[in-house]
C-alpha cells in the first residue's frame, strides 16, 4: 500500500526514505467494501482520499433526487469534498465504493504539518491542485462546449477502464446523458 503512494509522489518530487517514513506517519489507511461510504452529503469531512485499490463515485443529490456525478476515483487519485475539508462545513457530496476499495486518509491537520515540515510535501500538494484545476476547469469547459458524443469519445480515450468497471447508467449521470443515449452513442 505504502509502495503505491511513493510511486505517485515520486512521479513529482523525489524522497529519501527517511522522508517518506515521515510522509507515511501523517496518513491512516481504511478499507471498505463495495457500496460502503466514506461520507455522505451532510457529514463532516476531517480527511481527504489517496486510492490505492477500489474505485470510488463522487456525487451530489439535487432537490429533485436527481444524483450528479462529479468524479470517479481509482487507483492513483485523490478524493474528498474539498469544500467541507478545508472550510468545516458539512460536505455537499456523497463518496460511496462502487468496488471493494482501500485508502490512505489524511486529515487536514496532518496535511497542514506535514506541508509546513517538509517542503517537498508542499510542493508536490501543491502541484497536485494545480493539476486538479486544470481538470476541473476541462471537465466544464467539454460539459459546456461539446457534445455528448463529444463528451463520451474523450471519456473513452482518457478512462478506457472506466467502461468495464462503472454501470453504465453511472457513466451516463457523469457524462450529463441519459442511459438510453448512452447506448446510443456507444453502438
Amino acid at each position: 500500500m505504502s509502495v503505491n503512494l511513493r510511486e505517485h509522489i515520486e512521479k513529482i518530487v523525489p524522497l529519501t526514505d527517511d522522508e517518506f517514513a515521515f510522509v507515511l506517519s501523517h496518513f491512516t489507511s481504511k478499507k471498505l467494501k463495495k457500496h460502503q461510504f466514506l461520507i455522505q452529503e451532510g457529514d463532516a469531512v476531517y480527511h481527504s482520499w489517496f486510492v490505492v485499490s477500489g474505485l470510488i463515485k463522487a456525487s451530489h443529490t439535487d432537490e429533485s433526487d436527481k444524483e450528479h456525478i462529479l468524479q470517479f476515483a481509482m487507483e492513483d487519485w485523490w478524493v474528498s469534498d474539498y469544500q467541507a475539508y478545508h472550510y468545516k462545513t458539512p460536505a455537499t457530496l456523497s463518496l460511496s465504493c462502487l468496488e471493494d476499495t482501500e485508502v490512505l486518509c489524511l486529515s487536514l491537520e496532518n496535511s497542514e504539518k506535514l506541508c509546513s515540515e517538509l517542503q517537498k510535501a508542499e510542493h508536490f500538494f501543491r502541484r497536485k491542485a494545480n493539476f486538479g484545476y486544470v481538470a476541473l476547469q476541462q471537465r466544464i469547459l467539454s460539459l459546456l462546449t461539446t457534445s455528448a458524443k463529444e463528451r463520451y469519445e474523450q471519456m473513452l480515450k482518457q478512462y478506457p477502464s472506466l467502461f468495464q468497471r462503472v454501470p453504465k447508467t453511472l457513466l451516463a449521470s457523469y457524462l450529463g446523458v441519459t442511459r438510453e443515449t448512452l447506448s446510443r452513442l456507444s453502438s
